[in-house]
């Protein structure tokens, strides 16, 4: 079992100026994990900062399991999708320059006035784009579960198969599924064999006056992020079909709770150490 951490579960640390990328990669390190998973939206220096990155993780003793990009293909200026297809490129070229063959992408979301079956065909013609230019680098993009559009494993599924391209696959993240009120474990049993990245993140109902870093469902209802094992996730479950489905890469720390970011992590971490 690889533990990587993404550095999106500190991002509050990040925007209070507590934590930079450097930081966050000692932290990381001190917790005895095996990788970082990195964020486009972090560097302050993405000219000189990815190389000094690099050579942190690599002293480290670190691998970076992923790259991780905020793309948005949902848009009807086709200038602006085109530039969605370039961020993805630089991103594959961030993820060799980092020494990953990872990169995390999303699809986007509907927006008033948009048409559901227009919005699909951008998606498609996006992803179909920037997976071609991944496959020649030797990259994988890794679409994650994320809003309406490619919420559920089933719509993640019939993008990764109508693109057909080795280029393409799945990041899982399992607390997103309840977002959509799916099972997280019927979306790995469908996503599992397609899965090149996974998030494990982990959230639990709240009641609908809990509103503040709450998220809300399709149904209305809403989430909070816990510890993983602590909330509405079968984890291990997740773990075990994850292992089934021949997936061998990182399991990647996604923490969205309340309270101290460091101290959620850490103890997801603990859980998840405790199921090898």
């Amino acid at each position: 079992m690889k533990i990587a951490v993404s550095m999106w579960s500190l991002h509050k640390l990040y925007q209070k100026r507590e934590l930079d990328v450097f930081g966050f990669i000692d932290y990381v390190a001190g917790l005895g994990a095996d990788g970082v998973e990195l964020l486009d939206v972090f560097w302050k220096d993405p000219h000189s900062e990815p190389c000094k990155a690099l050579d942190l993780v690599k002293s480290k003793g670190l691998e970076v399991a992923a790259y991780a990009i905020a793309n948005n293909f949902v848009n009807p200026d086709a200038s602006k999708r085109m530039a969605e297809v370039e961020k993805i490129k630089l991103g594959v070229d961030m993820a060799l320059a980092l020494e990953t063959k990872v990169v995390r992408v999303f699809a986007g979301d509907l927006e008033p006035g948009i048409k559901f079956e227009d919005a699909k065909g951008w998606i498609l013609e996006g992803l179909s784009e920037g997976a071609r230019y991944a496959e020649q680098k030797g990259v994988v993009l890794a679409l994650e579960n994320h809003g309406l559009l490619a919420g559920k494993g089933a719509q993640v599924k019939e993008i990764i198969e109508t693109v057909g391209s080795p280029g393409l696959r799945a990041t899982i993240d399992t607390g997103n599924f309840l977002l959509v009120n799916e099972r997280p474990v019927d979306a790995v049993r469908t996503l599992g064999t397609l899965a090149a990245h996974v998030h494990l993140k982990d959230m639990k109902k709240v009641g609908c006056c809990c509103v503040s870093e709450s998220y809300a469902a399709l149904d209305g209802s809403r989430y909070v992020g816990t510890v993983a094992g602590e909330g509405e996730v079968r984890i291990d479950e997740v773990v075990r079909l994850l292992e089934e489905a021949g997936y061998d890469g990182y399991l990647s720390i996604e923490f969205e709770g309340l309270g101290d970011p460091r101290d959620g992590t850490e103890r997801s971490i603990e859980y998840l150490r405790r199921l090898a």
